[in-house]
């Protein structure tokens, strides 16, 4: 049975830091192309960021320059760097897996910006 579980959400001040961890189990996340999205309170889910099973990443527009993603194939672990948080910032934050789409998610971690 695959899991994605998410940890590292909470509380912090605008212009602070949160590290997200997704650890999965029931697959080798190493063939996945691996993806944080969030939601807020009303709205869509977004795609926050992603990477390759070859390493390259992408974000999105309204995180670029704060948030890196990251894995570590040998942990079956991707990482979501959050820096300089907004109160915009503020949603659930959800792991993801794709292989041709994305078939398995995560329970999903709160993060609250306070202003």
């Amino acid at each position: 049975q695959v899991h994605l579980v998410e940890s590292g959400g909470g509380l912090v001040q605008a212009g602070g830091s949160l590290r997200l961890s997704c650890a999965a189990s029931g697959i080798r996340s190493s063939i996945y192309t691996m993806a944080w999205f969030r939601q807020a309170p009303g709205q869509q889910r977004e795609l926050v960021a992603d990477i390759t099973t070859a390493m390259n990443t992408n974000c999105a527009d309204s995180v670029k320059g704060r948030f890196t993603i990251s894995r570590d194939n040998a942990k079956n672990t991707v990482y979501l760097q959050m820096n300089s948080l907004k109160p915009e910032d503020t949603a659930v934050y959800y792991c993801a897996a794709k292989f041709s789409r994305y078939d398995y998610w995560g329970q999903g971690t709160q993060v609250t910006v306070s202003s």
